[in-house]
């Protein structure tokens, strides 16, 4: 993989950020939940964003 610029770099990182932040919210979102299927679709778009994450975190290894 080529190197990143600085820039690059930047919006990488600020992009982990949002993605962490996402995953913190949508988690605590399904705690929260009464209702079964809502739960469920928060527990899945947090396992998304989780995933997205990773992905961008492996760019910088």
């Amino acid at each position: 993989m080529a190197n990143l610029t600085s820039k690059e770099l930047s919006a990488l990182e600020d992009q982990l950020s949002v993605e962490q932040n996402l995953v913190k919210k949508y988690k605590l979102y399904a705690q929260q939940c009464t209702d079964p299927q809502i739960r469920t679709k928060c527990e899945e778009i947090a396992s998304k964003h989780q995933s997205h994450f990773s992905r961008l975190l492996s760019h910088l290894n």
